[in-house]
């Protein structure tokens, strides 16, 4: 793929703020979501609750981890990791108090994390090739796809959504033109229009919705509210003041800090359990997305600047990131869609995404205006985005021939084990599709290995 900007490239200031909003856009939503789901499990509410301002500075502390330990050489934001949905709620379920629960997600965090610095140690002295041996084109080519195409379903399923009292054909509406916007611009826009395509399709299926909602409320017609505005009339709901604007994120190491006290060593080892094979699965797709990323910046990560490294970067991200957030971070494949779709793979724009994540933070305006973007505008958005990690997939399986049965039927297992859904759970762990498919592709190509080699003596 040719870049317009490639990863040391820095566009000129004000390009590379409007670059980095799009990139906060992008992640945005899922990264707000993850601590709302767990509030959601665990029943925290009021100010027990988890703190989407706390997890979104959380994802811009570990991308800025991250990108330190990779040298500034993989551009990619990290945001929270749904991976880790399970482990968060058995570490509140075995908690006593909230208190403890916070102390036990933090402390889980820090074992997952270093899972990956004991892996990434482990890289550096053994290599890469063993890796690349493992798992080569056919393996990680299908599995790149699955990650995409695992996440249509969450796409198409949005696409029809607006508030509970929306028709789902005027949603529909809405995120189609959210989606046409994007593939226009990004097909036939000029310049700038060509590098922002998202932030200008979710402005325009925003401001469709926007229409419908008020006429909606002119005419009180329930079906037409697409948009429900409730957190931005919350704001003024007292008045307008400092705190209207401007808030102090609900950090969790501050509501922890009572939670330590507490903690038993049956509690660690309920959350060690909950947290550290999730992390061994993670990181089989923390392999995928960067080899993923390597073809879009026509470099490849794990040699340079080393798997070890993006490895580090990522485990203390997540470490950096649930002290702050609650939340382990991982790789965004959203991110990754946009680096792809634009053609901006400019670690400056990542950094800058990063420190605005983390100023925004306390920027209460902006985070109640993206809470109103309405699921149906994010649909219409995701469509590319996940489509593109499919493609991206599917374009590395392009080398790999698929007339030897050998290559037909791993690439068949894991398409089919991925899109089929295929996931074991032990307990309060949980081991992907995405991870499942991997393994079990894995394993069939070792078993298949042999045919391999009495192909090439035939010939």
């Amino acid at each position: 793929m040719k870049l317009i900007y490639d990863v040391h490239d820095k566009p000129k200031f004000g390009q590379m703020i409007i670059f980095a909003i799009q990139q906060l856009l992008a992640i945005m939503a899922a990264t707000l979501v993850v601590p709302v789901i767990i509030n959601g499990n665990a029943g925290l509410t009021g100010a027990d609750a988890m703190s989407t301002a706390a997890a979104l500075f959380g994802a811009g502390v570990g991308t800025l981890v991250y990108v330190l330990f990779t040298r500034a050489k993989s551009p990619v934001f990290l945001g929270s990791s749904f991976a880790f949905i399970g482990s968060m709620t058995a570490a509140f379920a075995g908690a006593t108090t909230a208190a403890l629960g916070y102390a036990g997600i933090i402390i889980g965090a820090v074992l997952a994390g270093l899972v990956y610095v004991v892996i990434a140690v482990i890289v550096k002295f053994a290599g890469v090739g063993w890796i690349n041996k493992l798992m080569p084109a056919v393996v990680i080519g299908p599995t790149v796809a699955i990650i995409g195409l695992s996440l249509a379903g969450n796409a198409v399923g949005d696409l029809t959504k607006g508030t509970p009292t929306a028709s789902p054909y005027v949603a529909l509406v809405c995120g189609l033109v959210t989606l046409i916007v994007v593939v226009v611009c990004s097909t036939y826009g000029k310049k700038m229009a060509k590098l922002i395509p998202f932030i200008i399709g979710i402005l325009s299926g925003y401001a469709v919705a926007a229409i419908f909602t008020v006429i909606g409320n002119i005419a009180g017609i329930d079906a037409l509210k697409v948009i429900d505005f409730t957190p931005i009339t919350a704001l003024f709901a007292d008045g307008v003041g400092v705190n209207t604007f401007f808030t102090l994120p609900q950090f969790t190491f501050l509501k922890a800090f009572g939670g330590f006290k507490e903690i038993s060593g049956g509690y660690i080892g309920t959350v060690a359990m909950a947290y550290v094979p999730v992390a061994f699965v993670v990181f089989a797709e923390h392999i995928a997305d960067h080899k993923n990323l390597s073809t879009i910046i026509n470099k490849d990560l794990l040699n340079e600047p080393g798997l070890h490294r993006t490895l580090l970067g990522d485990g203390v991200g997540s470490m950096a990131g649930a002290f702050f957030g609650g939340c382990p971070n991982t790789t965004y494949g959203e991110s990754v869609g946009c680096v792809a779709i634009t053609r901006n793979a400019s670690v400056a724009t990542i950094i800058t995404a990063a420190i605005g994540a983390i100023l925004i933070a306390f920027l209460a305006p902006f985070v109640a205006f993206v809470n109103t973007i309405p699921s149906c505008v994010m649909g219409g958005v995701c469509m590319t985005l996940y489509g593109f990690i499919a493609v991206s997939g599917l374009k590395m399986i392009k080398t790999v021939n698929l007339e030897e049965n050998r290559n037909l039927f791993v690439v068949s297992v894991i398409l089919i084990a991925g899109i089929g859904g295929l996931t074991l759970t032990f307990g309060q762990i949980t081991i992907t599709s995405i991870a499942c498919a991997l393994i079990l592709g894995i394993i069939v190509n070792l078993i298949l290995g042999k045919a391999k080699k009495e192909d090439s003596s035939e010939e």
